[in-house]
């Protein structure tokens, strides 16, 4: 039991760190003029369809808005099963995080 408790602190802290990768990346870009309620609801998406690791991927795109396309167009099999989730999450951040 003692075990099952730590592992769900640990998996929680791991998250928590990285939960505001999108908040901080949208917050600092300047398309989103520091808007912290529609920041903190696309992070709120983003939590709800992309892994850590797609969020990482997802906020590099805020500093190097290029860098999304090369993911897209890319051949690779990853980029290519990100790019349906990272699109679900578009979706849904469009239609939550609608002002």
């Amino acid at each position: 039991m003692r075990r099952l408790g730590l592992a769900l602190v640990l998996t929680w802290a791991a998250s928590s760190a990285s939960a505001d990768m999108i908040r901080k990346a949208c917050l600092t870009s300047n398309r989103s003029s520091g808007d912290f309620t529609l920041c903190n609801c696309i992070q709120d998406a983003a939590n709800l369809t992309l892994s850590t690791k797609d969020q990482r991927l997802a906020a590099s795109f805020f500093k190097d808005p290029d860098k999304a396309q090369e993911v897209r167009q890319s051949d690779r099999r990853t980029h290519e099963t990100f790019w349906e989730r990272y699109k679900s999450f578009g979706e849904m951040a469009e239609t939550f995080c609608q002002k």
